[in-house]
């Protein structure tokens, strides 16, 4: 849980009360991976795991930030000069909320902030989107912007593009902005249109953490988006949303083989996901288990982010779970989770399977959280 005195943490630290609190979700894409950045589909929900930030305007423009997840550290950095790199990893995020916003040419005042957050870190649940759509909730309001979700999260996008350096679609930001309690988000991410998607009462939300440690993740991350873009280039299209199968196949000669599998997976990924959102509607579990289990295998063999841990968790939920659940990993891959989708009674079974399995076989001990789909970005003034 969020911490219990928060509040009156805030005014420990900065010796006045906090004014409001900015809350952003993390979240878990059921199915639809890498096809954001590909102006394709995606489904991911909200979860209820929030990263919070109490916030006071200040009389200058020093923006000022403490996170009770790095107690002692404080980042300090003023509006009215250029935004750099700091040396906190944390605090950058910040930062680089701030610099888009001034790039965007938005007037912001300084701030007081504090930090807290049980988004659960390196999990592929998006903790980095939840902190800067929650950042750019605290700006929106106390500077009196009035600027829509959709635009907070296109902004929070271009921090961690343009900022941090890490090339990812807009799904991340967009859920944590936008999302519904109790259901999906059909994003279309070339219009951003969305439509919300009741999850059904009786299916349960699993997330396993495998703990590995993941190492190089943005050099490779960056490098399929590359092989993404070069794919479509060489079917002259603009971007892999526009292309199908036998365009691909049509032009493979031309391509490296990353290229064709990188693009073979997206095509057939966004079919997925349209299909996987009718299966939702229809709580229709069979075929949530094939289309999440085809997602896994082409993220296994075609786009290849996947690694022995991941395969083996889905394998052992998969195992444990039958015709009963759907399961696959999630997130950006090189670790990271996997996502179940199943009923409330088998919840212990996933459980009982994974500390029974997983050590055994990988000398790690996983995280387990069964989550709920959550509402997006709430700004509460006190």
């Amino acid at each position: 849980m969020v911490t219990d005195n928060f509040c009156e943490l805030f005014e420990e630290i900065y010796q006045h009360p906090a004014q409001a609190m900015s809350a952003a979700p993390g979240r878990v894409n059921l199915i639809g991976e890498f096809t954001d950045y590909n102006n394709g589909f995606v489904l991911p929900c909200a979860l209820e795991f929030y990263t919070r930030i109490l916030y006071r305007k200040r009389n200058d423009n020093k923006v000022v930030v403490h996170s009770l997840h790095y107690p002692g550290e404080c980042d300090e950095f003023a509006l009215d000069t250029e935004i750099t790199r700091g040396d906190s990893q944390w605090g950058n995020y910040i930062r680089a909320v701030a610099y888009v916003f001034k790039r965007q040419g938005h007037q912001l005042s300084g701030v007081d902030l504090l930090i807290d957050s049980n988004v659960p870190q390196g999990s592929g649940l998006s903790s980095s989107a939840a902190l800067e759509v929650a950042v750019g909730g605290v700006f929106n309001q106390a500077c009196q912007l009035n600027l829509s979700n959709e635009t907070i999260a296109l902004l929070g996008q271009e921090a961690e593009n343009d900022f941090m350096d890490c090339q990812c679609g807009i799904m991340d930001q967009l859920v944590s902005a936008n999302g519904k309690k109790a259901h999906a988000l059909l994003i279309d991410c070339q219009s951003l249109a969305t439509e919300a998607i009741g999850i059904p009462d009786d299916l349960s939300i699993v997330i396993v953490n495998s703990n590995y440690p993941r190492k190089l993740v943005d050099s490779e991350y960056n490098q399929r988006r590359i092989d993404c873009e070069q794919a479509a280039n060489k079917m002259s299209v603009a971007s892999l949303r526009d292309a199908d199968i036998d365009m691909l196949d049509n032009a493979r000669s031309s391509m490296t083989e990353n290229e064709y599998k990188r693009a073979h997976h997206v095509i057939t990924e966004n079919s997925r996901v349209l299909n996987a959102t009718q299966a939702l509607k229809n709580n229709d579990m069979q075929m949530l288990r094939a289309l999440m289990t085809a997602s896994h295998l082409s993220l296994r063999d075609d786009f290849e982010v996947t690694i022995p841990e991941t395969d083996g968790l889905v394998e052992i939920c998969q195992t444990a779970l039958g015709n009963a659940g759907a399961v696959r990993m999630t997130g950006g891959g090189f670790g990271g989770a996997i996502v179940c989708l199943c009923r409330h009674d088998d919840i212990d079974k996933i459980k009982a399977a994974v500390s029974a399995h997983y050590f055994s076989r990988f000398n790690i001990q996983a995280s387990l959280y069964v989550g709920k789909a959550g509402n997006g970005l709430q700004v509460t003034e006190f």
